[in-house]
């Protein structure tokens, strides 16, 4: 027996998509709503089993399935072409009722102590698609192969371990869909934005400034700054790596207008070097670490090992976009168009909350897998609290990512 009684709760929410689309269906006779579209797609994503359009067409056939999740067997067709009258931004209601009702996971007690904004880390991702999304066309790499593929641009939620804001775009990362302009667009007070070295821009940082944000954001090695004031390292600091902190003058060769309007500070920590991975044919995606990590804030009061320990917390994002593509079955689009993509990237948003509200622990792969089996009938619920209340072997889990960070040139 399927055990969907967990989805059948999110439902009601969901029932006010019910008209969404129907605007031209005079006749009344439309079989697949826009509710029952996000359902079938949750149950794409909560069923490993369920890898395909077809396979998800059969599921939705299968009696106890349809009367517990109130959805019917589909065509291929209507399913595919659905997606144009639907709109995605209806789902950010669904996601904001969700973000109301998230719990807090564990986070390091130092941060609590001596940050008051919400660590969000700002990042995007590259959503390859297939080669028939002509609309998606928008450059060739250097061999002169064709790319076709979408950009996620994504606001992440440390304590949530959620995605708070999403936006989907073409892959150009330049005009409007640079993610430095997509992130000025949904900026937010009381958060400390954590970004790579693509995000440091001073009119950006100012704009966090003014709005009462902070941000720590990785700098060029060869950064020019003047000192103001250099400050001492405590024995904390060293141990974090910290071999610099010093409030700094920065943009002075810039025109006044694109000019810092804020203190500034700069933490440098020493690193092993190393090249960037990623590249295409075995060469490098872009500059690596020549051994040393220049952090830009505008934290001023805040210990320099904390400034060190919040740009850890950047990786995380890059274990959810891995997370959301391979664990969730994102690399696999149920549909191409552009509105599809954006209901599929908004439903595994909702299918990280739900399990943070499930279960009270962060989405990974075992979780996907347990949930899995509890929704195909074959764990029971006292199997799956269990699992959830397993011992996590902390220490030991701490230790190896420390020792990844180091891999990755974070000490």
């Amino acid at each position: 027996m399927m055990h969907l009684k967990k989805l059948r709760h999110l439902l009601p929410m969901l029932g006010e998509l019910r008209d969404c689309g129907c605007a031209r269906d005079r006749a009344g006779n439309r079989d697949l709503h826009f509710d029952q579209y996000v359902t079938l797609v949750l149950l794409y994503l909560f069923n490993p089993l369920i890898n395909s359009m077809r396979v998800l067409q059969e599921a939705a056939a299968i009696d106890r399935i349809a009367q517990q999740l109130g959805v019917g067997r589909f065509s291929l067709g209507s399913f595919s072409e659905s997606v144009r009258v639907f709109d995605p931004d209806r789902l950010k209601a669904v996601i904001a009722q969700l973000a109301g009702e998230l719990r807090p996971l564990h986070a390091d007690p130092r941060l609590k102590n001596h940050l008051s904004h919400v660590l969000t880390v700002a990042d995007g991702t590259v959503l390859d698609a297939l080669t028939k999304v002509a609309d998606a066309f928008w450059l060739k790499f250097q061999d002169e192969t064709p790319k076709h593929a979408w950009r996620l641009h994504v606001q992440f939620e440390l304590a949530s371990f959620c995605a708070i804001q999403a936006q989907l775009t073409d892959a150009r990362n330049s005009g409007a869909s640079d993610e430095k302009q997509v992130l000025r667009q949904k900026l937010q007070s009381d958060r400390c934005y954590i970004t790579d070295r693509y995000f440091a821009q001073f009119t950006l940082f100012n704009e966090i400034n003014a709005i009462g944000s902070s941000y720590v954001c990785r700098g060029k090695e060869n950064s020019r700054f003047e000192v103001l004031d250099e400050r001492p390292l405590s024995d904390a600091d060293r141990s974090a790596g910290v071999v610099r902190d010093a409030l700094v003058r920065m943009g002075q060769s810039s025109p006044p207008a694109v000019r810092p309007d804020h203190a500034m500070r700069v933490v440098i920590i020493q690193t092993e070097p190393h090249a960037k991975r990623g590249g295409r044919k075995g060469k490098t995606a872009g500059p690596g670490n020549k051994g040393t990590i220049v952090l830009l804030t505008n934290l001023l009061d805040v210990p320099a090992e904390i400034i060190a320990l919040v740009y850890r917390y950047r990786w995380t994002i890059e274990i959810f976009f891995r997370f959301f593509k391979q664990t969730l079955g994102c690399r696999h689009l149920l549909s191409q168009r552009h509105e599809g993509i954006e209901i599929q990237m908004y439903c595994a948003i909702i299918a990280c909350m739900l399990i943070n509200l499930w279960t009270g622990k962060k989405p990974g792969k075992h979780m996907i897998n347990m949930l899995a089996w509890y929704f195909m009938g074959v764990a029971t619920e006292q199997e799956v609290l269990a699992f959830i209340n397993r011992p996590d072997n902390t220490g030991i889990k701490k230790r190896a990512k420390d020792e990844l960070w180091k891999k990755l040139g974070v000490n």
